[in-house]
């Protein structure tokens, strides 16, 4: 089977990259059938993301709000309504019914 260079847009940054007729080789004899989605270079970016521990989502807003049970300041990762009770994680723990 003969490959050729090819031309690819990358999925996160938008810049082109060459796909290569040797990468595409090397991905045919692992049996892989879809193109790369990203240049090397976000593709090496993501992975070292990954080892990192990093999170690719953009990071959860947080909202202050006063526990129902023992009145301190605490943030949740929701917005509080005023009918429904808010608690902190020690109060939560202590009322959450158990699994």
């Amino acid at each position: 089977m003969s490959f050729q260079d090819k031309s690819l847009r990358c999925a996160d940054c938008g810049q082109d990259f060459e796909f290569t007729s040797g990468e595409q080789e090397f991905y045919a004899s692992r049996g892989l059938q879809n193109e790369p989605r990203r240049c090397p270079e976000c593709r090496r970016a993501r992975k070292s993301d990954r080892r990192s521990g990093g999170d690719y989502r953009a990071p959860r807003q947080m909202f202050a709000a006063v526990c129902a049970e023992c009145g301190i300041e605490t943030e949740v990762p929701f917005e509080p309504r005023e009918e429904r009770p808010v608690y902190c994680n020690e109060c939560f723990s202590k009322v959450r019914p158990s699994r």
